[in-house]
């Protein structure tokens, strides 16, 4: 079951040795060009090592003291003929080793999975002149809008797939519309021994669970940005997995406009959610809950025309919680298939923060040393956006409200050096936690302070 860690080694080993050459060749190493394939025929992959360690535990029930050493390899081959294309992309993820102690989970761990194959149609000119069209049917990955409610991972070491149709059209004015239907895919093997083992066991999407959306996107006057969303999740219980029974609409919008040197930028998405759900996933959990919930967030930032290219940015992000464990509602915000790690630092064995019952603001100042160095530190301040309800990443909760709904605050760091750009990447990643009320108070919290997360990771494009 090694084997693809064995290939992938000698992938990254043979780039970092031909590292001095590709650093000044005019265009990015790629295996498409070095084998010299047929223009019908293309090839493209990636290879990523990264070491963690999270000293404290902030979960219930945790030990802390976590270590762990991941690599994802990605391979990807697609045939065209004409406006077909037909694509496939294998993913193999896996822990090449751990502390006894660290939990093995479905977003670490997916030995040799079949990520991505699908039938795609292209064409131009539908609708309006100079428009383009895509079409794609089969399993696929997706990136919508800002990627807070569906995203392609890129920091966790595996990644979301789903099973079904999406179709994507611009205009020559860059007015885009997307629209999909989709089975979301359940990640196999979940069993803990299974899953530290690295075991191959094939990925399937279930019937029982259905995702969708339509996002529209318009450009506005003076680099600023409109975009509304909606997006429709159902699911039930299954033979496979009990779930929370979840039927519910997402309809957001957000207004943003990217950052460019000696102006302002800023960002605004608002989304309301509603539907029913149940409490929990438990099969005996047969109450249908009015669920009823918003996320909001803000952001405001300025690029200077310095050296380094200073760009301060102040952020505020609220996902609304669930007013209280008994009244037949549940206000808790669902974020559905979204990443997490660009708004509120690293998850992996870490990620203490999602879009549940939160209430953050937060500074970040981004830095260009160099042309191939980026780098940022940033400080958030965390609170419960509701006493009564749980923390939802540690599982600590008071359902009284008596103790303080303040978290703590994190402060973060990272570092980007683009050694070989496009090709090979090294960073460095710090957060540490420090412990607030609620840490300390709650009735069963781990009351072990303060947390440190450290990695280091290269990667590799070919």
């Amino acid at each position: 079951m090694q084997k693809i860690t064995y290939i992938s080694a000698i992938i990254f080993v043979g780039l970092v040795v031909d590292a001095n050459s590709v650093a000044h060749a005019a265009d990015p190493w790629r295996l498409q060009e070095a084998i010299k394939l047929p223009s019908w025929l293309s090839l493209s992959g990636s290879f990523r090592i990264r070491y963690e360690s999270l000293d404290s535990q902030f979960r219930v029930g945790r030990d802390g003291g976590d270590q762990i050493l991941l690599m994802r390899t990605t391979a990807k081959a697609e045939i065209h003929h004409g406006p077909l294309t037909f694509g496939a992309e294998l993913q193999d993820s896996r822990a090449a080793r751990g502390d006894s102690e660290t939990p093995f989970t479905t977003g670490l761990v997916n030995p040799l999975e079949l990520l991505q194959a699908y039938l795609q149609w292209q064409t131009t000119d539908l609708v309006a002149p100079g428009a383009t069209s895509k079409l794609r049917a089969g399993r696929i990955t997706l990136d919508v809008g800002s990627r807070r409610f569906v995203a392609r991972n890129r920091f966790r070491n595996t990644i979301n797939a789903f099973t079904g149709i999406d179709w994507q059209w611009q205009s020559s004015a860059g007015r885009k519309l997307h629209a999909f239907y989709t089975l979301p895919v359940d990640r196999h093997p979940s069993d803990p021994a299974a899953l530290r083992d690295n075991d191959v066991e094939f990925d399937k999407e279930d019937g029982d669970i259905r995702f969708w959306g339509l996002y529209v996107s318009e450009p506005l006057s003076g680099d600023n940005n409109f975009e509304f969303f909606y997006f429709g999740l159902d699911e039930d219980d299954s033979s496979d997995r009990a779930t929370r029974n979840r039927e519910l609409s997402t309809f957001g919008a957000r207004l943003y406009r990217e950052g460019r040197p000696s102006a302002f930028d800023y960002e605004f998405e608002s989304t309301i959610q509603f539907g029913e759900s149940h409490a929990s996933t438990s099969a005996f959990d047969i109450s249908n809950l009015v669920h009823f919930a918003h996320f909001q967030h803000a952001e405001l930032g300025y690029t200077f025309q310095q050296r380094m290219s200073p760009r301060l940015v102040v952020q505020y992000d609220y996902a609304s919680g669930d007013d209280s464990p008994l009244d037949g509602g549940n206000e808790r915000f669902d974020t559905l298939f979204g990443a997490r790690r660009f708004d509120f630092g690293p998850t992996s064995i870490f990620g203490p923060f999602a879009r549940a019952n939160l209430a953050t603001p937060g500074i970040r100042l981004q830095l260009k040393p160099q042309v191939r160095i980026t780098s940022f530190i940033a400080y958030r301040a965390y609170w419960l956006a509701s006493n009564k309800d749980a923390w939802t990443t540690s599982r600590a909760r008071d359902s009284s409200g008596i103790t303080s709904s303040f978290i703590g605050h994190q402060v973060e760091a990272r570092l980007r050096w683009n050694v070989v750009p496009k090709n090979i990447r090294l960073e460095f990643g710090f957060a540490h936690l420090f412990a607030g009320e609620f840490i300390e108070d709650a009735p069963n919290s781990n009351e072990q302070g303060d947390s440190t997360h450290l990695y280091s990771q290269i990667a590799l494009t070919f």
